[in-house]
């Protein structure tokens, strides 16, 4: 029996065991990263650059292209480098790292498109209150309560998976960190499971208590 002060690094599930197969993947995976680099990076270049663009939706899709920067940042180079050095092994802190910006991006990235869903609703439904409803400073007090959220919810569900006892090994079915993998290492899992409820609840309600909100 093993607990989470004595595992020192965790073992993520490689895409094939064959050579071949590690090194298409890592040419794959080569080539997404660098195709999604090019598409956001274009995206925040041209808004930044371009006056014409400093709009409500413009913004919120430069913040959306810096949080697919991050999410892809964070999962994909650990799992080209499994692919490209045949090693499944990730430390300890670092597969608390990575978790912790998954879902910080996850989430943030989720409350942005709540808040472009609003920015919608308001262009359609109201378009002579627009200027008002969403002037540059609601915008990015917006913008700043996703990235606010994402980073509160990524550190409470970090904290809370690995203050748990692992007792089960440090095999993570998965070619990146996450909890549902992590709590398979685990016997006590209902404290989790309960935040998971928890933020589904909040994840279901903020859409219609934004709409409610407007009406």
């Amino acid at each position: 029996m093993s607990n989470g002060s004595s595992i020192t690094q965790f073992l993520l599930l490689p895409f094939a065991h064959t050579r071949e197969l590690q090194l298409c993947h890592f040419w794959l995976f080569l080539g997404i990263s660098l195709a999604a680099l090019l598409g956001n990076g274009l995206i925040i270049t041209s808004t930044a650059c371009d006056q014409r663009l400093h709009t409500p939706m413009y913004f919120f899709l430069l913040n959306l292209s810096l949080l697919d920067l991050g999410c892809i940042s964070t999962t994909v180079p650990k799992s080209m480098a499994i692919s490209l050095w045949d090693t499944r092994a990730i430390s300890y802190t670092g597969c608390a790292a990575q978790l912790f910006f998954v879902l910080f991006f996850i989430s943030a990235e989720y409350f942005l498109l709540t808040a472009m869903s609003y920015d919608r609703y308001v262009a359609i439904c109201k378009p002579l209150h627009y200027g008002t409803l969403l002037g540059s400073r609601a915008c990015v007090h917006m913008a700043a309560a996703a990235w606010g959220s994402g980073f509160l919810t990524a550190l409470l569900h970090t904290a809370n998976t690995f203050s748990l006892p692992l007792c089960r090994g440090n095999a993570v079915e998965q070619f990146f960190c996450e909890i549902p993998q992590i709590l398979k290492l685990s016997h006590s899992y209902l404290r989790e499971v309960g935040l998971l409820v928890v933020g589904v609840l909040i994840a279901v309600g903020t859409p219609t208590s934004g709409k409610l909100g407007f009406l």
